[in-house]
């Protein structure tokens, strides 16, 4: 649901993953799945490092995320926020971070989410998380999750 009732919430989930249906695959649907039964009008869109990204500006929630890799993030995610105009079309946007990792949480906090941020101008973070192995597949993660997602933006201010 959304502060304007009348139309929903208009969410993209922008993710990278080495793999087609693996954990992190799931964790994407799931989030989908969860922001859908909340009202919203949800769509998914896998991260090319030269992809197009202006149909970002259609949407009011931005949800992005990637596991990591070699201590850096997913590098198709990565490369679309440095090497597109991903970051132009992010410029204020209200935005979900995610990151997957097998690091303790504080430190994943301290290098990986960073990795997300420096990208962004003047974004407006809805909810961000660092997600184990074992949360990638627990249904009640990504329903938390989304719980953060909404709630935050029913209470930001709109432009």
């Amino acid at each position: 649901m959304t502060k304007n009732e009348s139309r929903p919430m208009k969410a993209v989930i922008l993710y990278d993953s080495m793999s087609v249906g693996g954990s992190t695959d799931r964790f994407i649907d799931a989030v989908g799945l969860e922001l859908a039964k909340s009202g919203a009008y949800v769509e998914k869109a896998r991260c090319r490092q030269n992809g197009d990204y202006s149909f970002i500006d259609e949407f009011d929630v931005v949800v992005m995320g990637a596991p990591i890799y070699y201590l850096l993030v997913s590098s198709q995610l990565f490369g679309a926020l440095s090497k597109s105009n991903l970051k132009q079309h992010l410029k204020g946007k209200m935005v979900a971070l995610f990151v997957a990792c097998g690091s303790p949480e504080p430190m994943a906090r301290l290098l990986y989410l960073p990795q997300l941020k420096m990208n962004l101008e003047k974004p407006v973070i809805l909810a961000e998380r660092v997600l184990s192995p074992d949360q990638l597949n627990d249904p009640a993660t990504a329903s938390d999750f989304v719980v953060e997602i909404v709630g935050s933006y029913q209470k930001a201010p709109k432009p």
